[in-house]
């Protein structure tokens, strides 16, 4: 009873962890672009400039964020310094964006893009390794935990359209509220099992440059940077500039803004909901097809999209993203701990996972914001819909299949037991 009490009590703090940190992302995500346009008053190529810069400098974060959270493993070094930067989000959009804007375009898109990627796009992978070690060490569903960012993207925006409708600048300074919460958090409340630390990696600090090295000679590793590359990073350039788009099916753009606060809350709460079942649904169907399956609903939300008659078919593929989320989120989590090395599996992360997506992002958001102002929304997402696609059906033939007890969707003892139970006398 008491083992059970103490899990139960070094798993809460992770789901308000998350909730810190991806109410930032999603207050980001969803309303920068927004900002961009009404506030900054960039257009589609300049908007893309900055987003394609987040992408570009996270490409020198995430390698070396992997290799160090794989040596750092439990030590909160690294996580607290990313979590203490985020404070910083309100002052710099309050008072040092649009003072740089007036010197340089170029300048401002740099400077914004090193900001935000060391803390979303290269710090996502340093928060989401972390709590998976936590949930290996603790014993708990890392989708679980993940259930605290769903409910943040609900509250990110229920608050801020309303919020970002009175004072622009003000979602900047809600997320410099949520980073102090983070580093609060990481502070007094995260806490690790350490007497089963080793389930979540080498504790010897052994680890050394020549071993991280060795993950670019594994093959599945590049067909999963490959898939990411395609899916998931379209996928993200997808969402970047949606609510420009959204916004067009709409008489004025504050109703269009608040509709897509709704609507966006609304899939997030979707999330919410199958953050829940989908570890069990992982575990009975495998990691690889959960993530093929994603591949799928993301080819089909981004062509519905760019055949959508009215905004109301466009809310309808919307909410595919509600369950794209978990599908994707679950099963990568369990796929690399299933297919890898476990004690590379930050640096995996980091580099199938995020350093590939950001190339690809890299390349195709400023491509992506000169199609848009070029051919249009439509034409753009139908392109994107056809990559996704082909890709999908790429990773469904040369994905490898992950070992079902190493990634946690079989256990071990179970297994045994069964095996001995069919063993004929």
């Amino acid at each position: 009873m008491n083992n059970a009490k103490d899990e139960s009590k070094h798993f809460w703090g992770f789901p308000l962890t998350h909730f810190s940190y991806f109410f930032i992302w999603a207050v980001i995500n969803g309303y920068l672009t927004l900002w961009l346009e009404q506030v900054a008053h960039l257009n589609g190529t300049e908007s893309g400039a900055i987003f394609s810069m987040m992408a570009g400098i996270s490409l020198i974060f995430q390698p070396i964020f992997g290799i160090l959270s794989d040596r750092l493993l439990f030590k909160k070094t690294l996580i607290l310094t990313i979590s203490i930067v985020g404070i910083f989000i309100g002052p710099y959009f309050q008072w040092v964006f649009m003072s740089v804007l007036h010197i340089n375009s170029f300048l401002v898109a740099f400077v914004t893009g090193v900001f935000l990627s060391f803390v979303l796009n290269g710090g996502v992978s340093v928060i989401e390794q972390y709590v998976q070690r936590a949930s290996l060490a603790n014993k708990f569903e890392y989708a679980h935990s993940r259930v605290g960012g769903s409910v943040a993207g609900v509250a990110a925006s229920l608050i801020s359209g309303p919020i970002f409708l009175w004072h622009p600048n003000s979602i900047f300074w809600a997320c410099t509220i949520a980073a102090v919460i983070l580093t609060g958090l990481l502070l007094f409340s995260d806490k690790i099992n350490m007497d089963n630390a080793t389930a979540a990696g080498d504790t010897s600090n052994s680890l050394d440059m020549k071993t991280a090295m060795s993950v670019f000679k594994i093959k599945n590793l590049w067909v999963l940077a490959i898939f990411y590359m395609g899916a998931s990073a379209l996928y993200d350039v997808f969402d970047q500039q949606f609510i420009i788009f959204f916004k067009t099916f709409f008489d004025t753009a504050s109703q269009g803004t608040l509709v897509y606060s709704y609507m966006t809350s609304a899939q997030i709460a979707i999330e919410f909901c199958l953050m829940f079942p989908i570890p069990w649904i992982i575990n009975k169907i495998g990691s690889r097809n959960g993530l093929i399956i994603y591949g799928f609903l993301t080819c089909i939300r981004i062509l519905g999209s760019a055949f959508a008659p009215n905004w109301i078919w466009l809310v309808g593929f919307r909410l595919v993203a509600g369950l794209e989320m978990p599908l994707l989120l679950t099963s990568i989590m369990k796929y690399i701990a299933g297919a890898f090395d476990i004690r590379l599996y930050a640096t995996v992360y980091a580099l199938a996972s995020n350093f590939a997506k950001q190339v690809s992002v890299f390349i195709f958001s400023s491509v992506a914001g000169t199609m848009y102002d070029s051919i249009g929304f439509q034409h753009t997402y139908l392109i994107m819909g056809i990559v996704v696609l082909i890709i999908t059906l790429f990773a469904a033939f040369f994905l490898k299949k992950e070992d079902p007890i190493q990634a946690g969707q079989i256990d071990q003892t179970t297994e045994s037991l069964e095996a001995t139970a069919n063993t004929p006398d």
